[in-house]
């Protein structure tokens, strides 16, 4: 395919997602969509299926599906793996995520959030409800709004963390990427800074329709790591303060007391957790 055919690339990370690559996968390859798309994975040397199943796909969709395979698991050498391996193979005019772990429920879902940008040109970033599911089964709709909303509150989006959109809702504009400032680099995760820096160069609109699954602390993620791990709560707490700190300077100030009611409510979140674990020792 030409490189001016692709209108959405969609980055796919995985590792060790052997029980969920596949409904993952499924997810993409439904997808109805009258533009041509392409399905950028990046398996960051698995240990189990994880690669069997993706070479499957490969072979039967070789237009769709374009994977890097590494030998060599580049998180732990601490490689930027979106700035050295994903954004730059990007032709699409959007960009669209999805986790090995997560996926997507409706085969519409790129054709509605490609048609809004299109139909919203001022816009940066567009993301829709989705289901949060957990590891005991269960799971909860997350609607942000009643509504579908043109524009999304900049208090909404700094208040509600990164957990406001699930990161396989998002699609925006490509191009953004290329150009981060130092703040985002000083963030100890992706999402949340990604959303940020998105919001000041554009709108934000919403669809309220659950079109995609989000699972919360599944086996080996990074949300289950951090969970059993106080230390790591605290250093990682100390780290999104000092990129709040530094996006307060980065927007002027405009949204100053937000930021400070953000970082108090994330200092007071963690001191609730770190007394429920000393409750837990001395019980």
């Amino acid at each position: 395919m030409e490189q001016s055919n692709i209108v959405v690339s969609v980055i796919c990370n995985t590792y060790n997602h052997e029980l969920y690559i596949r409904q993952c996968l499924e997810g993409f390859v439904m997808q109805k969509a009258s533009f041509k798309f392409e399905v950028l994975i990046h398996d960051d040397a698995s240990t189990d299926k994880t690669v069997d199943i993706i070479r499957e796909y490969e072979a039967q969709y070789p237009d769709i599906i374009k994977p890097i395979y590494q030998t060599e698991n580049q998180y732990s050498k601490k490689t930027g793996i979106m700035k050295t391996f994903q954004y730059p193979r990007v032709k699409g005019k959007y960009i669209a995520l999805c986790e090995g772990d997560d996926y997507w429920i409706d085969p519409l879902k790129l054709q509605k959030q490609v048609d809004f940008m299109e139909g919203h040109p001022n816009h940066s970033l567009c993301f829709h409800a989705h289901n949060n599911e957990y590891s005991n089964g269960k799971s909860d709709a997350i609607r942000r709004y009643s509504t579908d909303m043109i524009e999304c509150p900049m208090e909404d989006i700094i208040m509600g963390g990164g957990g406001f959109m699930a990161t396989n809702s998002m699609v925006y504009k490509a191009g953004i990427h290329k150009s981060y400032p130092e703040w985002v680099k000083m963030c100890p995760v992706g999402d949340l800074p990604l959303m940020l820096l998105l919001s000041t160069k554009g709108s934000v609109g919403y669809i309220n329709e659950i079109m995609s699954c989000y699972r919360i602390s599944s086996i080996g993620s990074w949300s289950q790591r951090m969970s059993c791990d106080i230390k790591k709560q605290i250093d990682h707490n100390s780290k999104i303060k000092r990129m709040w700190i530094a996006y307060d300077s980065y927007t002027e100030r405009r949204y100053h007391w937000i930021i400070v009611r953000k970082i108090l409510k994330n200092d007071w979140n963690l001191l609730k957790t770190i007394l429920l674990h000393l409750i837990k020792i001395f019980k």
